[in-house]
């Protein structure tokens, strides 16, 4: 028998159904890729079609239509991680496939996006524009070499003994998240920044500014947010979980613009809040608790 006879019999190779399993959520991540290069696509298009004569309508599609298309792989990020979980199809190959999506999907795509439909044009504030672009894309791919590096080194329990990750929460905001914060301000607010007056100009470019620079900080930040993971099909309660996954996407369809902007805007901000709010609260824990300490055993029985 040769060597490759005996390496075929100790790894043979998948095929069938069992195969097509493992090519799903590589081609949502392919998917999402796609978004990616097509809102930097329609970005630069419409860049080219600020500086001519009756391209405003067709220039406020076309960042439109990139920051749809952000939105889309923000979905195709969730679903393929989830299918690859459910299937039992998760790989090494696909965790590295995924990162490299997300920095170019939900790092150069955006920052690409804010130059462009933004401060980019905006006089005097060109250095700062594309500082501040390359800042968010720097940001976002320290945030995801950070979630690798957590997720291959967890940390362990209080006993020592068993590996423990806390997977209801991410330690600061996800990349993808960030994206589709810009995102939902563009498609609330397509119109293109260069195309407004002198003085509006400044003030929304700075505001921008000021924008997508905390989005970079939260990235890298401490804060933890919400992963969802415990949402989805084996939920315990689907009797309320499924309503509001209807009027969300009923709502999304016939609002999008509105919903998607106060969604992106709750999640975003909800993760300095609840630290905050951690922050204000512990005295009044503090005092719970000695009160309680002071109590004589007799009394508390």
């Amino acid at each position: 028998m040769s060597d490759f006879d005996e390496e075929f019999q100790a790894n043979p190779p998948r095929r069938g159904i069992k195969k097509g399993i493992y090519i799903v959520p590589s081609a949502f991540t392919i998917g999402n890729i796609l978004c990616g290069f097509y809102a930097v696509i329609n970005s630069a298009q419409a860049y080219q079609l600020l500086n001519q004569p009756n391209g405003l309508p067709k220039a406020t599609q076309l960042f439109d239509n990139a920051a749809r298309a952000i939105g889309i792989a923000f979905l195709l990020d969730g679903l393929d991680g989830r299918i690859a979980r459910m299937t039992k199809a998760t790989s090494d190959f696909g965790v590295e496939l995924d990162s490299i999506a997300d920095v170019l999907t939900f790092g150069i795509a955006p920052a690409f996006m804010a130059y462009t439909w933004g401060y980019g044009s905006t006089p005097g504030l060109e250095r700062v524009a594309w500082g501040v672009s390359f800042f968010f894309l720097i940001c976002g791919a320290l945030r995801l070499a950070r979630f690798n590096v957590m997720a291959r080194a967890p940390r362990f329990s209080d006993a020592g003994k068993s590996p423990k990750l806390d997977k209801k929460s991410f330690v600061g905001l996800p990349i993808p998240a960030a994206a589709t914060m810009l995102a939902a301000v563009i498609h609330f607010v397509p119109r293109p920044l260069p195309t407004l007056k002198s003085d509006q100009l400044h003030l929304y470019s700075w505001a921008l500014i000021v924008g997508m620079s905390a989005l970079a900080v939260l990235m890298v930040s401490t804060f933890r947010y919400n992963s969802f993971k415990n949402v989805g099909p084996k939920s315990n309660k689907p009797f309320i979980t499924l309503p509001l996954l209807s009027l969300l996407l009923a709502g999304i369809w016939f609002y999008s613009q509105w919903v998607l902007l106060i969604l992106t805007t709750v999640y975003v901000s909800h993760g300095p809040v609840i630290k905050l709010w951690n922050l204000l609260s512990r005295p009044f824990r503090r005092q719970i608790d000695d009160s309680s300490e002071s109590v004589p055993a007799e009394q508390k029985n």
